[in-house]
């Protein structure tokens, strides 16, 4: 689903395409248009526009 149909918040556990491959992340802080989120992979946190982010999976712990 497109970042803007989901209504992503903090602490969600997302999955979206970094760099042409599909990468988790945590949501830190969102709102409406913009998102901030840690890959947990020693960098910096990344900050992205909803309307820029493409195809997101939230994690629910049901599909498995």
């Amino acid at each position: 689903m497109n970042a803007v149909a989901v209504r992503l918040e903090a602490g969600d556990v997302i999955e979206l395409v970094v760099g042409g491959e599909w990468v988790s992340a945590m949501v830190l802080l969102a709102n409406d248009d913009t998102v901030i989120f840690d890959l947990n992979d020693g960098g910096m946190p990344m900050v992205a526009h909803t309307d820029e982010m493409g195809e997101v999976r939230v994690f629910d712990g049901q599909s498995v």
